[in-house]
């Protein structure tokens, strides 16, 4: 694929620190290094915080151009006014979708008007309907659609029961189908997910995986003595979940886990993030009286590494009913710490088959706290804990490094 014009319309984007805005930044940043021309249409930084972060105001667009004199090439992105919730049920989910759709419309008319043509538009699921953005824009001045989905949003949210109507549904999997098949090209984050958005359209789907800097996450020697650093013992076995907290990530298991262990003072619980359901989990600790467990915010880059290379176990939750429709972004960063998992999937799920089929964490029955409990407090006893810590290290160089993802969807691309 020759260097030429890109452009990228999605929710997310840095400087957000997680997610697929973090994702987002860093493929931007990797192809405009790599010569690309970027441009990025996109809204005001705001997740996992659901509140638009300073020194941004979300009230007008905003224009922002970096330089790569390296490679002689830009990134040029504007940000777009859109309505973020503090508390983002599913129909003001819904609602936040539609305001940035409109608003970015204007956008989308400004770059048709100005002739500008991009070789490749990338469109970022969820949500969903801003590939029509895309399709647009590719129908007036040319170029190829890439639709990629980052989480099954639709079926999320169908097995998740946040929307009640099934005629909703119905008519979100219609429009669904024909985003699909008039891309010129679908990608997804995973075998699982490849698999589903294969049995709804008969297209070759491309495997473009997020990815990790192993350069940035990587393993600290001595990491018992990273714990005194955040208030805790040596001989405690720290338990971390660090990610996005809200309702449909089933954290509450973790509470109840804790109360199950409260008679075994040396295993500690920490829930590092922030989101919409974070007061309510601190509520719920407070009123069980639970003594082991923290709450901590999203921790700052500079010190996330060893953050990370604290923690004995690494807590994965999914529940039952998500299975393969989305695959954990925070797992990356895992094992490119050589961190230890202790993930919650069903047997066959694309999670399952690569803790198991690489030997790099251990995997439980999701929705069985009992489970849950005793495998924390067997994982220390194991025998092959530090060949796991060594095989997800080696997973993560092989096969999340961002030049080998990145490299391998520019080669498929160019092949098609």
């Amino acid at each position: 694929m020759d260097k030429k014009n890109i452009l990228l319309i999605s929710h997310n984007f840095s400087p957000e620190p997680t997610g697929i805005g973090r994702y987002n930044g860093e493929m931007m940043d990797w192809l405009a290094r790599e010569g690309y021309n970027c441009t990025v249409v996109t809204t005001f930084p705001y997740y996992p915080y659901w509140k638009v972060q300073p020194p941004y105001k979300n009230v007008w667009y905003k224009k922002e151009v970096v330089a790569y004199p390296e490679s002689n090439s830009t990134l040029t992105i504007y940000r777009c006014p859109s309505y973020v919730p503090a508390d983002p049920t599913g129909k003001k989910r819904i609602i936040q979708d539609f305001s940035f759709w409109s608003s970015m419309l204007w956008k989308i008319f400004q770059l048709i008007l100005n002739r500008k043509k991009y070789d490749l538009i990338i469109t970022i699921a969820p949500p969903f309907h801003l590939a029509y953005l895309g399709l647009l824009l590719r129908k007036f001045n040319g170029g190829k659609l890439l639709y990629h989905i980052q989480d099954l949003q639709i079926e999320a949210a169908q097995d998740l029961n946040m929307i009640s109507s099934k005629r909703l549904f119905n008519w979100i999997f219609k429009v669904e189908k024909k985003i699909l098949l008039k891309a010129d090209y679908v990608s997804s984050i995973s075998e699982g997910m490849l698999n589903k958005i294969r049995a709804k359209i008969d297209k070759d789907v491309l495997f473009f995986p997020n990815w990790v800097d192993t350069s940035l996450f990587y393993p600290l020697p001595s990491r018992h003595l990273l714990k005194e650093k955040w208030g805790y013992k040596e001989s405690d076995t720290v338990c971390l979940y660090s990610g996005a907290i809200g309702e449909k990530q089933g954290l509450e298991i973790i509470l109840n886990v804790a109360g199950l262990l409260q008679n075994s003072p040396d295993i500690k619980f920490i829930i590092c993030g922030s989101g919409p359901y974070k007061e309510k989990l601190v509520e719920i600790a407070t009123q069980n009286k639970l003594t082991n467990i923290q709450f901590l915010p999203v921790q700052e880059k500079e010190v996330f590494n060893e953050f990370l290379n604290m923690a004995d176990v690494h807590l994965i939750l999914q529940k039952s009913e998500a299975s393969d429709l989305v695959m954990p972004s925070k797992l990356t960063t895992i094992l490119a710490v050589g961190g230890v998992s202790l993930i919650t999937s069903a047997r066959g799920t694309s999670l399952y088959n690569v803790v198991n089929n690489y030997n790099v964490g251990y995997v439980v029955e999701p929705g069985n706290d009992e489970l849950l409990a005793d495998a924390i407090q067997k994982i220390n006893t194991e025998s092959d804990i530090e060949t796991k810590r060594n095989n997800a290290r080696d997973y993560a160089l092989k096969y999340l490094n961002i030049d080998n993802v990145m490299n391998s969807l520019t080669k498929q691309l160019k092949c098609l």
